[in-house]
């Protein structure tokens, strides 16, 4: 292989998206192949570009910020959050591994009330994507939508985005209660979730009702609001009592994360917003 299309290679992997750079790599294995003797030299350049191209966490590429996304936590410090129906920020939240960790309650899975959102503003269209991983056995859950009512708890009127570990929760009953769901009204197909003390990245796109959960790069979940299907997929679930969800999801709102008492940890926090 000629110098020239090594510095060729090299300089289309430093320019490449995330989408481009997998292309790119199945031409690394091609070349290699081609090219035995050039094994090294390949290598080489691989290992200096690949601590280059790969992207910190709770930042931003340029090609992001220029289609318009927006970090809603930087991996430092916690500014627009707070506890739901509060003020400040819930005590039982940290910062820990780049990540907002929600610490385990004395007792597990009994939340302090340390559920929290972005208060900063509220959104209508959007598409959220945050990365998540949870303590063996843990619960949690991602909220849009949000409306908050005086002395109940995040969820009583907003959409929930289930988090769990699949395997050791002891909610893991119902498909419907895996992670990647829309909590007890859609299961998560497939059920893609990674185990616990693992990263999944979950995506949440809401445009103009229509919302899907693309979770660990898959679509697992799709439905949309304000539909006479919607108002039965609620009749059926536990929501159905529930006057404050009944009456309907609100068309704009905070996005939240929840305190159900075990160790969660969020990163890589960042929203776009739909006209």
């Amino acid at each position: 292989m000629q110098y020239s299309t090594a510095h060729c290679f090299l300089n289309n992997f430093l320019n490449a998206s995330n989408s481009e750079i997998y292309y790119l790599c199945l031409k690394f294995i091609e070349i290699v192949i081609m090219n035995k003797r050039n094994f090294i030299i390949i290598c080489s350049l691989m290992f200096i570009v690949s601590g280059i191209s790969a992207q910190k966490n709770n930042t931003l590429t340029k090609q992001e910020q220029k289609d318009g996304w927006q970090l809603l936590f930087d991996g430092k410090n916690i500014t627009g959050w707070r506890q739901c129906n509060k003020t400040e920020m819930a005590k039982n939240w940290i910062i820990d591994d780049e990540a907002m960790k929600v610490q385990r309650s004395t007792v597990a899975g009994r939340g302090s009330g340390g559920d929290i959102l972005y208060g900063a503003r509220k959104f209508s269209n959007f598409v959220l994507s945050i990365d998540w991983k949870i303590e063996s056995g843990g619960n949690s859950g991602i909220f849009y939508n949000i409306v908050e009512y005086p002395g109940k708890p995040i969820y009583i009127a907003a959409p929930e985005v289930q988090v769990l570990d699949n395997w050791n929760a002891g909610d893991n009953k119902l498909a419907s209660h895996l992670a990647g769901s829309l909590y007890d009204i859609l299961p998560a197909l497939p059920s893609n979730a990674k185990p616990a003390g693992e990263w999944n990245t979950i995506v949440i796109t809401v445009d103009h009702g229509k919302v899907t959960h693309v979770q660990n790069g898959q679509l697992v979940c799709q439905y949309e609001l304000w539909t006479e299907r919607w108002d039965a997929l609620v009749k059926q679930s536990k929501f159905k009592d529930w006057p404050e969800f009944t009456k309907g999801i609100a068309k704009e709102g905070y996005i939240g994360l929840q305190d159900h008492g075990y160790d969660c940890w969020f990163r890589n926090i960042k929203i776009k917003e739909l006209k």
